[in-house]
């Protein structure tokens, strides 16, 4: 949902995902009047909706899980539309490595493929996301998730042991601390998080980044370093605006514009 909502001011979106009828909203209303193709959505009758509760401390920046119910990720993936199976950019989000894998199957030949996972997958199903990370070409991962991936505290040294499992550029998040993109040619790129006073609900600033950053590319139609710099960039300032208040509310409530501007405010602030 935060993906979709992001990367839709970029770009023309094609949502793949499957829910229950238990989904406490509106998925389709929510996407009125924004280009987000819905066809491959599927409202699974008997499952349940993932469920996932957590605990933000008064930094805002760590996060405990308090429970969490797989339902429908541990079921079978919704099957990609014959339409979207063309698509050039590719974000595998957050769900079981297997499933991220059939998903990734059933697309042709996408031009750029990058996925995100979490804790609980790296623990307990590692070996099925070593494989995905040799099919993929970037990784975006948060700075604790690398440092469990890599068994390296060193975040410099993680990058470049994730690097040697596959892709070919790892995007690691640091939080208010920014973000860190490595690629398998050696450069690295370093950014400060947006400064923003208003943090309200941080839940899906990780899903919003990924949006910018794909969307932003897939508007480009490259994926070079150079390009991928400017991603996060854009990434950085989506995720600054979907902090700013809970749910989707702030994403909701701003346009294309107000990004453009806040990215050339952070190019401002951080060049010397």
């Amino acid at each position: 949902m935060y993906f979709a909502m992001s990367a839709s001011f970029f770009t023309h979106v094609r949502l793949v995902g499957v829910i229950g009828p238990d989904c406490p909203f509106d998925v389709p209303g929510v996407f009125v009047g924004r280009a987000v193709d819905l066809a491959g959505l599927e409202i699974r009758s008997g499952s349940k909706t993932f469920r996932w509760a957590g605990t933000y401390p008064e930094n805002m920046d760590d996060r405990k899980t308090d429970y969490m119910e797989l339902n429908v990720l541990a079921e079978a993936p919704p099957k990609v539309p014959a339409s979207f199976r063309d698509s050039e950019y590719v974000f595998l989000a957050n769900t079981a490595p297997k499933l991220q894998h059939e998903l990734l199957e059933q697309m042709d030949h996408p031009a750029f493929v990058a996925a995100d996972t979490m804790h609980c997958w790296i623990t307990e199903y590692l070996e099925d996301l070593k494989s995905l990370l040799k099919r993929i070409d970037c990784l975006i991962i948060n700075a604790d998730e690398a440092k469990l991936l890599a068994t390296e505290f060193n975040l410099v040294r993680a990058a470049d042991k994730i690097l040697q499992m596959g892709p070919q550029a790892v995007i690691i998040k640091k939080g208010e601390s920014g973000s860190m993109l490595c690629n398998a040619a050696g450069d690295t790129f370093i950014l400060p998080a947006y400064p923003t006073a208003e943090v309200r609900d941080p839940t899906g600033a990780g899903d919003s980044f990924a949006g910018g950053l794909m969307g932003y590319l897939a508007q480009s139609g490259k994926s070079d370093f150079a390009s991928l710099k400017k991603a996060v960039a854009y990434g950085t300032v989506v995720a600054s605006y979907a902090i700013g208040d809970f749910s989707l509310t702030a994403l909701a409530s701003i346009k294309r514009e107000d990004i453009d501007k806040r990215v050339e405010n952070l190019r401002k602030l951080t060049h010397f």
